[in-house]
């Protein structure tokens, strides 16, 4: 899906392109679920990624007899890194949750320390939407949480590819993304 920063971009998809786009759509639609009940702006937001969904599941799951190993193969690594994904965004909400205690201080008093509305504050702890780079830096440098806590360093599936094309287009052996690279430290 692009690399989504804000959920309210869904609005511009017109569909999911791949394996992992739907595993992420999936992720977001459980949790817009629950955030629907807080907030019933992001109801048409759940509504169209539902259809995104529905429409590519109708179109490369619905035959049984058609579905390929590699389709398998290519679902089973989006679902594997989206589990990264889930323990990365877990993980930091704990951590900046707990320093929030430490510091005496709720989600929407950082909220306020970075300028978000409250419910956008719910977006960006739950991985919903992207914190921006600024909003990292801040909760790094106030409520001194080490940035590699902050901030992803796993490679989104259509940007591993493009590297991934890219390190072979140059023809330099030396490089070459392991999958350790993919994984969490």
């Amino acid at each position: 899906m692009k690399d989504l920063v804000n959920i309210r971009d869904i609005k511009n998809i017109h569909k999911l392109d791949n394996e992992y786009d739907l595993q992420k759509a999936l992720l977001l639609d459980r949790k817009l679920r629950l955030m629907v009940k807080e907030d019933s702006s992001l109801k048409k937001i759940h509504d169209k990624l539902f259809k995104l969904i529905q429409s590519y599941e109708t179109e490369n799951w619905l035959n049984s007899e058609l579905i390929t190993d590699e389709q398998i193969e290519h679902s089973e690594i989006a679902e594997s890194l989206i589990e990264i994904e889930i323990l990365f965004i877990q993980k930091r909400k704990e951590t900046i949750r707990k320093r929030l205690k430490a510091y005496d201080m709720t989600q929407q008093d950082l909220g306020t320390l970075l300028g978000h509305k409250k419910s956008y504050m719910s977006e960006l702890i739950n991985g919903v939407s992207h914190f921006s780079l600024k909003d990292l830096v801040i909760i790094h440098r106030v409520l001194r949480i080490d940035l590699p806590k902050l901030i992803p360093t796993f490679l989104q599936n259509e940007t591993r590819e493009k590297v991934k094309n890219s390190i072979i287009k140059l023809n330099k052996p030396k490089l070459k993304l392991r999958k350790s690279d993919l994984v969490i430290s």
